[in-house]
């Protein structure tokens, strides 16, 4: 048997509920995992509470890093002892995980674990978000809200690694202390931050904003474009964007606007690895630097939901089975 958390039916933080599983078998295609240090993302409190349907009872949890320590049959390039980390697979939550071949990539040695399980999801979303759904050129200003989190700070990172001029969003002086250490050139608040980066830039405004909060910043983000600005809608942490009329689109300058899904950038192992690559590769060079705002331990993951959901935290929160 194995200790795990449950979530029988959506609710608050109280719904994760300790339990014990039996620990998984390597079917075939898959690797068996010792979870060494388990990522918490905001698609965990989706699934939580119900915004993103799901069958239930589930262990929720999409991204953590350890040892491999079975294999089943089919796999090739992967056995135990391998270090290795994987995202977007249910199940996280629990002191082991049977993972798709396909979705574990290895950890190079100059990666720590708690590295690798801090980074690779939100670190995936940021690299393909700056290098391909808008690939961040030298000069441009970039937009970045809550840039003091876990994917804003990798977004300032990556646009300020790629010469971008890069403007953080944050709530608070203190976060937004953090986005300039991140390497963004300003850090503004969230009240009329449009006005902000049109002051910022001469009155053009941003070649692209990343908006991760959702329904509350919708309209703000879309002022903040330049003409054929793009607005990158990556993640709902207000709650969905409300319906509108794409004629917003055409008299706020022909403005392009996209919600993307790393289940398209990276749709297979190949891909996948490729970009974890890269990723791990900025994590040893030191352009990608993770910040733990608190390491808990699995039992406490109500705790760390709550923080979430809190908007307290200041960079990435850990579980530990």
């Amino acid at each position: 048997m194995m200790r795990a958390l449950h979530v029988t039916e959506p609710g608050g933080p109280a719904a994760l509920t300790p339990t014990d599983l039996p620990e998984p078998s390597a079917l075939p295609g898959h690797a068996v995992v010792r979870n060494a240090v388990i990522g918490l993302n905001f698609i965990d409190v989706y699934y939580r509470n119900g915004t993103y349907p799901a069958p239930y009872p589930l262990v929720p949890g999409q991204e953590a890093a350890g040892i491999v320590t079975a294999v089943g049959e089919g796999i090739e390039g992967i056995a135990p002892g391998d270090r290795v980390a994987y995202a977007t697979q249910l199940g996280a939550y629990a002191e082991y995980t049977a993972v798709p071949a396909a979705k574990l990539v290895p950890v190079p040695e100059p990666v720590s674990l708690q590295d690798a399980a801090a980074v690779l999801l939100q670190g995936l979303a940021a690299h393909y978000l700056s290098h391909t759904t808008h690939p961040v050129a030298s000069g441009e200003t970039v937009v970045v809200l809550a840039a003091a989190g876990g994917l804003g700070q990798l977004l300032v990172q990556l646009a300020a690694h790629r010469g971008a001029n890069v403007v953080a969003v944050a709530s608070s002086k203190e976060k937004q202390q953090i986005a300039l250490a991140a390497g963004a050139q300003h850090a503004v608040p969230y009240e009329n931050f449009a006005g902000a980066v049109r002051e910022l830039t001469g009155g053009e405004g941003a070649h692209v904003v990343y908006d991760s909060v959702g329904a509350a910043t919708f309209e703000t983000s879309v002022k903040a474009l330049r003409r054929r600005g793009t607005l990158v809608v990556c993640g709902l942490s207000s709650g969905p964007v409300p319906p509108f009329d794409a004629e917003l689109l055409r008299t706020s300058g022909s403005l392009y606007l996209t919600r993307p899904t790393l289940a398209d950038h990276v749709p297979d192992a190949p891909s996948l690895r490729a970009a974890a690559a890269e990723l791990f590769g900025y994590v040893a060079q030191g352009v990608v630097r993770p910040n733990v705002h608190a390491e808990l331990p699995l039992a406490d993951a109500a705790r760390a939901h709550e923080l979430l959901e809190g908007r307290v935290t200041t960079g990435k929160v850990l579980l530990t089975p």
